[in-house]
């Protein structure tokens, strides 16, 4: 489902990525709630009972082992799926306020896609406003202005 720039809703059909998006979040809620804790706990406690049935053998600690490394494997593309999007999200929202406010830089919005190298140039010249800033403010001027950026 897309909404479109008009409040429409366009509805078109599930692709592969929706479906992994849609199992990705249910199961980001599941595994996110108390009761995921819980049942690790009890599934570990329950494991550790067994021990003597099975007197510590090899089978009893493969079955431990094995359990938590697919689930680890499996939780980190889950994790990282999570972040990936949070992340999109994220930066969206920051990006349209920045677009919608008025005597805000839109050179800002693309941040994200600069080097390292760019970014650093962006983040010193931010510090030098910020201690210009904190300077007026102890003179006892504001601090509100919209200062012109000048990089490069």
């Amino acid at each position: 489902m897309i909404i479109s720039q008009h409040g429409q809703t366009v509805v078109r059909s599930l692709t592969f990525l929706d479906r992994f998006d849609r199992v990705a979040k249910q199961t980001e809620c599941l595994t996110g709630h108390p009761f995921a804790f819980g049942a690790a706990v009890c599934f570990t406690t329950i494991w550790a009972m067994a021990g003597p049935l099975f007197d510590f053998g090899e089978i009893w600690q493969f079955t431990l082992v094995a359990v938590t490394s697919i689930v680890t494997f499996l939780m980190v593309f889950l994790i990282q799926n999570t972040q990936s999007r949070t992340r999109a999200a994220l930066q969206l929202k920051l990006d349209e306020l920045i677009r919608s406010t008025s005597g805000a830089h839109n050179v800002m919005l693309t941040l994200e896609d600069l080097s390292l190298e760019e970014i650093e140039t962006f983040r010193t010249h931010y510090e030098k406003l910020a201690m210009t800033a904190r300077e007026k403010l102890r003179r006892g001027q504001a601090d509100t202005s919209i200062p012109v950026i000048t990089i490069g």
